[in-house]
């Protein structure tokens, strides 16, 4: 089950977009601020998408993705912002260069935001089986390489054996050239 987190300073508009997502069988966790935010994932970082409203007192949207993104572990998911406002070029340029993937306007178009949301969960399972086929293809080549390897030093000891047989022959000539005299 895709997790999603919503994020904003109102508890109704968090009730919105949970019962506009609910069908979906999504796992909604809530947060009414961006420090609560940064809060939660400290602890949980799997979720598909965050959806986050712009303006909220104390830390805005655009700062706490800032804040979101400085993480490594954090930066690998899509951020919508969602505002009630038409910030125009110079701020929609901002929130795109803080991760932003994209931008919902107020009021929420339901179907519109079960589309934007199931296509970013979709890619997050994508991702996900993409990671899974990476980790069994890495696990795959380090067990040839040790194939490789053991087979290596198998043929480096046969080498050795070879030459002690040929040691050994020789040694076997001349003691029955020795017999014969």
């Amino acid at each position: 089950m895709a997790k999603i987190l919503v994020v904003d300073d109102r508890e109704d508009n968090l009730m919105s977009i949970e019962s506009i997502l609910e069908p979906g069988g999504y796992q909604i966790v809530k947060a009414t601020s961006g420090r609560q935010a940064l809060k939660i994932l400290l602890t949980h970082f799997d979720f598909a998408l965050i959806l986050m409203d712009v303006q909220m007192p104390n830390l805005n949207g655009f700062e706490t993705a800032e804040l979101i993104y400085e993480r490594e572990k954090l930066r690998h998911i899509p951020i919508i912002f969602v505002t009630a406002h038409d910030y125009g070029d110079e701020n929609m340029f901002k929130g795109y260069q803080t991760g932003a993937v994209d931008f919902i306007y107020k009021p929420i178009n339901p179907d519109f935001l079960r589309m934007k949301v199931s296509v970013f969960v979709d890619l997050y399972y994508k991702t996900h089986q993409l990671l899974v086929q990476e980790q069994k293809l890495l696990a795959t080549n380090r067990s040839l390489e040790n194939e490789i390897n053991e087979r290596k030093l198998s043929e480096e000891k046969v080498k050795a054996l070879n030459l002690q047989l040929l040691k050994n022959i020789d040694k076997l000539e001349i003691a029955n050239k020795d017999l014969d005299r």
